[in-house]
């Protein structure tokens, strides 16, 4: 019997604000199995709600900012194998499918407590993310920032929701 292939859908904000002439990107810190690891704003897909919903939902949980995706940034496919003794092979293998989005920076919820996991939210320059690589959660940290930079935006209207998601 085959299995059928299913990616994890997650999506991710690639937030960015200048500081006094200073462009920094808002990330968190968050704990892992691996240890404390750097990671845009990002998530699991829910059920029942929209890819731009997810990536507000998320936002919020992870940083207690209200976020407003207005763009698609890209669309990227990653994959890989960590160790995981319940898994038949010894390994987990893990492909995630993420929806990066930017747009607005909304309000501080002051009092909001960040999701588990996350230690602290931190606003860090493009050359500070990159000398940081090996305490990244996610290769596509870099790649999402570079992407945003290089102006690859693609209208939020490319995402599509068919009513039958919201159907009980």
């Amino acid at each position: 019997m085959q299995i059928r292939f299913k990616p994890s859908v997650t999506v991710a904000a690639v937030i960015a604000k200048d500081f006094d002439g200073v462009q920094k990107f808002l990330l968190v810190e968050e704990e892992t199995r691996d240890g404390l690891k750097l990671n845009n704003p990002a998530g699991h897909l829910d059920p029942g709600e929209t890819l731009i919903q997810a990536c507000a939902r998320e936002t919020l949980e992870e940083t207690a900012f209200h976020f407003a995706p207005t763009e698609v940034v890209g669309v990227y496919m990653s994959r890989f194998q960590r160790a995981n003794a319940d898994a038949p092979t010894g390994e987990e293998d893990i492909t995630y499918l993420r929806f990066a989005f930017c747009g607005e920076l909304g309000e501080y919820v002051l009092g909001q407590a960040l999701d588990k996991g996350i230690v602290r939210t931190v606003w860090l320059t493009a050359d500070e993310i990159r000398a940081s690589v090996d305490g990244h959660r996610s290769p596509l940290l870099v790649r999402c920032m570079e992407d945003y930079l290089a102006g690859r935006r693609f209208p939020i209207s490319l995402v599509t929701t068919d009513i039958s998601v919201f159907a009980v």
